[in-house]
Formats: C-alpha cells, structure tokens, sequence
C-alpha cells in the first residue's frame, strides 16, 4: 500500500469511527485495551440513587456487577462522590413552594430541584457497599457548596468552579476517560461532555450507566454527547471485561 492509498484508507475508516482510544483499529468484534494512559471514571454509585435511596434510579445497582468486572481492565480508576450540605440550593426544600423535578433560576442558571438527597455524612451517601475497585486512586466529591450544584466530575454547574480533576489527570498522563455510573442523563453525561471539553478522549460505557430520563432527558443526552465526539460502547467492548 503506497503513502497515498494509506492515507485515503486511514481517513475512511476514521470516518467511519473505527478507530478506539489507543489509535487502534476498532471494527467489528474486535476489543479496545486500556492502557496506563486511560481512567475509568465511576460516577456517583451511592445509596441515595439505587432502590431504596432518596433518589433511585431505576436499575441503579444493576451497574455495580457490570463496573466491578470491568476495574480489572484499568489501572487507574476515579470514584465521583456525590456530597451534598443540608438545605443545598438545588434542593426543593430548600426553596419555599417548590416540588421536587420542578426547575428554577438559580444566579448560574436553570437548575432542576431535587429531593433531598446524598446529605454529607449520611449512609444515603455511602458509596455502594458492593463496589469492588482494588485499583481506584482518588475520589472527588462534589456538590458540597451550598449554594451551587455539581453534576460533573470536572467543574460544578456554575461552569466556573473546577473540581482538580483535569489537572490530575493531565499531570499523569491520561489521555482517554471511559464514563460509568450515575445516572446517564445527568452526571455521566455531564462528565463526559467536560471530559471532551479538556481535551481528553471521551467514551461512556452504556450498560455500566443507568438513567432519570426526566422529559426526554436521556435521548438529549445521548445527542448532545455525540455532537461533541463523546464514543457511545458497551463493556464487551473492553478487552477482558
């Protein structure tokens, strides 16, 4: 194959997005590996959103056989931790008159209200007890201003406030973040799309993730993380997962 045909066969199949995180070619059936150059990123896999949680999100737990298998593929992994004040702003009952699923003006913008919900502290907020990540090296916790919410592991929901993670992982060379956990729409998307934002490789493992779909919420995410190159795969699609 000479230079010229290379390069139109290149440019094919990155159209085509054959390609995966390490440059490989990814078709078909084959597998990607991660490297010491990729972070799986667990998000949010606490009590308060999985049944019985003062914000379940239906088939929560589902995730947590789905995640645990797949941190034997990674060398480096960060857990998320939702961490939240009591009275925090983006609670209903923090704003006199309001319901929970309803939306409001906050000074950074729209911001849905919710239950009361992963209070500092609290067992609500405990990360999964069946979470099995021997290879997780830092967990952020966000959400912990009183006044601002924050859904990404990168940067609260001001779009100002950054959480440090970016610059930790730049400083360890991490290229590529493959996005799991809590919920889909919100959290996982939102971290994926900041992940994109900072330059870094972006994929979100569909089923180690579980969904809200508040009001067509999830079809909107999936849409808005395609149009910023965020890859959508699944776990089998991770060499030894």
């Amino acid at each position: 194959m000479n230079d010229t045909h290379r390069r139109r066969f290149l440019q094919s199949t990155a159209a085509l997005g054959l390609f995966g995180a390490s440059g490989a070619l990814f078709a078909a059936g084959a597998k990607i590996k991660p490297g010491d150059k990729a972070v799986l990123i667990v998000v949010d896999v606490q009590n308060c959103f999985i049944d019985g949680g003062t914000l379940p999100v239906k088939g929560g737990a589902d995730v947590v056989p789905v995640i645990n298998q797949l941190a034997a593929s990674f060398q480096n992994i960060v857990v998320t931790q939702d961490w939240h004040t009591q009275g925090h702003a983006s609670f209903a009952s923090a704003h006199a008159g309001q319901k929970p699923f309803s939306s409001i003006k906050l000074n950074y913008g729209n911001q849905v209200l919710w239950p009361d919900h992963c209070v500092q502290g609290t067992d609500d907020a405990a990360l999964h007890k069946d979470l099995k990540l021997p290879t997780a090296q830092l967990i952020i916790r966000k959400g912990f201003h009183a006044d601002v919410d924050s859904y990404s592991a990168f940067e609260e929901a001001d779009r100002k406030t950054s959480t440090g993670l970016a610059g930790y992982l730049k400083a360890r060379g991490i290229k590529t973040v493959f996005v799991t956990g809590l919920a889909t729409d919100f959290c996982v998307a939102w971290t994926a799309l900041d992940a994109r934002k900072a330059g870094f490789d972006a994929y979100v493992i569909e089923d180690a993730t579980r969904a809200i779909d508040l009001n067509g919420s999830l079809a909107a995410a999936w849409k808005q993380m395609s149009a910023k190159g965020v890859k959508r795969i699944q776990s089998a699609d991770i060499q030894g997962a």
